[in-house]
């Protein structure tokens, strides 16, 4: 839209259809959507208006929310189911806090899809060979790109906790500061756009695919989660001699209870479950610990203060509106109603198999067709659109045969 137009209030519309685009392109049954296809108001949220610092051309980039025409939010929109769970925590006078952890790899052009990705030259001629985890010069080969990341972050009011290089080759991690959950999908998503275009800019290509390499660990967007008052401000997981709160209880069993069936949430893609079945730190299970990365929700070491749960499922695939909605739902589901979680793990443990989870997308996606939770807590209208789209893409994949199949098939009798 015009810089005059956009600040004449002019409305922009949107096929309703269009919010369950697939990812080649294409559109699922008009039943899913409603058959008229008719259109949606594009609604700018004032505070998340951006001029873009890595466009020569003067640009903005507003993020909107998508209303139907007579006001009210669509249920189709995942922005618009965030802000729904939120409302719920707030008419109980209580406000989550959220952080994300954000995974990705920065990689050379890949002008050829059926070769393996490569990590970039770096400033001294070489490309790195994975020997980088979490070295205080890991990034130093890619400065220029780095430098001006953190400039648009700056510039953009992005906040930034910590950078580092993580165990894959050319893989990077940043953690956003916690607050607010909807400004918080909204930093993630706008992080990943700025990441795209800058990386564009320098010649290398920025890849927020869960499993981009083989024998490489993947990328995840994990969840920290915690819960306060909105009068006090008080963390409700802690009481006041510190210690854990049936609240804090009830949070986890409601995330036990709902992580089977939003899997597919969590893990939107075919590649997803690639990163799933080698379950070093991306574990796909239920189960809950003090600390241990082999656990699909993890308690991490801190003060009765920062007391928090992290969702270790979602991966850096995931669409942030959607992972945090799903995850603070569950996690509201318990407390409503009062469940008990399972006993923590501690250590190597075997996964008991009411806590294991959907290993692929067509098992991810069965499950959640026939989850009731599911369209209790998003509508029958989202779940069924969001499965009908991602059935396509599951479609598409098996509509293409890998050089794997080829390479070891084709000998056999």
């Amino acid at each position: 839209m015009t810089a005059e137009g956009f600040l004449e209030g002019r409305r922009l519309q949107l096929a309703r259809g269009v919010l369950l685009q697939c990812i080649m392109g294409g559109y699922p049954p008009a039943r899913f959507y409603g058959s008229d296809d008719g259109d949606l108001a594009l609604v700018p949220d004032s505070s998340q208006v951006y001029r873009l610092p890595w466009s020569k051309q003067p640009r903005a980039f507003a993020i909107c929310d998508a209303d139907e025409l007579t006001g009210e939010s669509s249920n189709l929109s995942t922005r618009g189911q965030l802000k729904a769970v939120i409302a719920r925590y707030t008419a109980l006078g209580l406000a989550p806090v959220v952080a994300t952890e954000l995974e990705f790899f920065i990689f050379a052009p890949n002008t050829d899809p059926t070769q393996p990705f490569q990590p970039p030259i770096g400033l001294d001629g070489r490309r790195e060979d994975g020997q980088s985890a979490f070295s205080v010069s890991s990034n130093n080969g890619l400065r220029p790109f780095f430098n001006e990341v953190y400039e648009c972050m700056a510039a953009l009011g992005l906040p930034r906790d910590t950078f580092m290089h993580e165990m894959g080759v050319s893989q990077f991690e940043i953690n956003l500061l916690h607050g607010d959950p909807l400004l918080l999908a909204d930093q993630t998503f706008l992080f990943k756009h700025l990441l795209k275009e800058v990386a564009l800019k320098h010649g290398l290509t920025a890849v927020c695919m869960a499993k981009p390499l083989a024998h490489t660990p993947g990328s995840s967007m994990h969840i920290h989660q915690s819960i306060v008052e909105i009068d006090t401000g008080n963390n409700v997981f802690s009481d006041k001699a510190g210690e854990p709160t049936p609240i804090f209880r009830h949070f986890i069993a409601g995330q036990q209870a709902g992580m089977a069936d939003f899997t597919a949430l969590f893990a939107p893609n075919v590649n997803s479950y690639q990163r799933l079945c080698h379950p070093f730190a991306s574990p796909n299970n239920a189960c809950w610990s003090h600390d241990n990365r082999a656990a699909g929700l993890r308690i991490p070491a801190s003060s009765p203060v920062a007391r928090r749960v992290e969702n270790r499922l979602p991966g850096a695939d995931a669409n942030p509106y959607l992972a945090i909605a799903a995850s603070l739902a569950a996690g509201l589901y318990g407390i409503e109603n009062t469940l008990e979680p399972s006993e923590p793990i501690q250590g190597e443990f075997e996964v008991p198999d009411n806590l294991s989870l959907p290993c692929t997308l067509h098992a991810a996606l069965e499950r959640l067709k026939r989850s009731q939770l599911a369209k209790e807590l998003f509508g029958k209208e989202f779940i069924e659109g969001y499965i009908a789209s991602k059935s396509m893409e599951l479609t598409s994949f098996y509509d293409e045969i890998t050089p794997w199949e080829r390479r070891v098939l084709a000998a056999q009798a």
